[in-house]
């Protein structure tokens, strides 16, 4: 199917969005499809973890970051289905304006918490490899679990401009022609400004904050000639773990986005477009992949959360009496406050 991208406005308020090529859409509904049977039931099964083996409300603030970081991604795995069926039926997205809108609202609050449980627990294991000894407000702020609470309100306000125009048709500072309305144009291009701000803001500050705190963790162990090497071992792979998933997962859709903000302003020929389109729409798909790596990379970096996961949900891989002396060694340890950070 091949189709203009820029069509006209429905009665509903929202613009026709026609996929660019039907088979490369339903080869991303088949990776849409594949993702969420894999990541729904692995997250799903570390949340129950959290919930009823650890207590996570009990227990360090890694475990309630860690919580909350699952949960958005949960949460955002529901936007999947939604999202196959309209590539499936060779629309970018819904062409109902509250179903569009509350699908743009899931993915910007979800991947926002998403990303923002990632880069403040990145911080957290920094400020405690890098400055174990020194004050900081993260470590005063996280002794309380209302910081996570504190942390979803604040993403809240950034959802705002999903709610005044649609996003995914990518129309961003594109003037209709026949537009008069002076006033119009000018709100619109705010609205405009303002999701793409929060766009790329939300990708590319905690990019830069995780490229900091991975190169100060790392010069921290080339430095240190005594101590906990295994302790810092882990820091390090674990911040670079979260910088290679912002690479793979948010980077290269945020760069894809950039290029077609300006293939639309610019007005590059249809088929430029088109291309771009896809790439944009195929990078995106794979964005969503961070839901399946955020529990691999967060969780099963610690020895003692993949030792409680095996028990519990695979003890067939463990042998004879290891299965019990994991399951409470793993629980005990990790909602120790005092072993908080040998969690991650």
């Amino acid at each position: 199917m091949s189709g203009s991208i820029n069509a006209t406005v429905p009665p509903n308020g929202t613009d026709k969005c026609p996929v660019p090529e039907e088979t490369l859409y339903q080869f991303y509904t088949a990776v849409l499809v594949i993702i969420f049977i894999l990541a729904l039931p692995l997250n799903g099964t570390v949340l129950h973890l959290f919930i009823f083996k650890l207590k996570f409300w009990k227990s360090n603030s890694n475990n309630i970051f860690l919580f909350n970081l699952v949960l958005a991604d949960v949460l955002l795995l529901f936007c999947l289905p939604f999202k196959a069926h309209n590539f499936l039926n060779g629309e970018r997205r819904s062409d109902t304006a509250f179903l569009c809108k509350s699908m743009l609202f899931m993915l910007f609050l979800n991947r926002g918490a998403s990303i923002a449980f990632l880069t403040v627990t990145s911080i957290d294991r920094y400020f405690n490899v890098v400055h174990p000894g020194r004050k900081n407000l993260l470590k005063t702020l996280k002794k309380s679990p209302q910081i996570s609470i504190i942390i979803w309100l604040l993403l809240l306000p950034l959802t705002i401009p999903t709610w005044l125009k649609t996003f995914e048709c990518c129309n961003s500072h594109k003037k209709d022609k026949d537009n008069i309305e002076i006033k119009e144009g000018v709100w619109d291009d705010l609205v405009d400004s303002m999701r793409e701000i929060v766009f790329f803001t939300q990708i590319v500050v905690p990019f830069v904050i995780l490229v900091y705190c991975t190169v100060r963790i790392v010069n921290r162990l080339r430095k240190k000639t005594v101590g906990d090497q295994t302790k810092l071992r882990r820091a390090v792979f674990l911040v670079t773990s979260v910088m290679v998933v912002f690479s793979i997962c948010f980077l290269p859709c945020a760069i894809a986005r950039m290029i077609l903000l300006i293939a639309r302003v610019q007005e590059w020929s249809k088929f430029t477009q088109n291309t771009v389109v896809k790439a944009f729409d195929g990078l995106m798909v794979l964005s969503y992949f961070d839901c399946l790596l955020d529990p691999l990379v967060y969780c099963f970096c610690s020895t003692k959360f993949k030792g409680l996961y095996i028990s519990t949900y695979f003890p067939c891989l463990l042998k004879g009496d290891k299965v019990l002396d994991v399951n409470s060694s793993s629980a005990a340890n990790m909602s120790n406050p005092r072993r908080a950070n040998t969690v991650i």
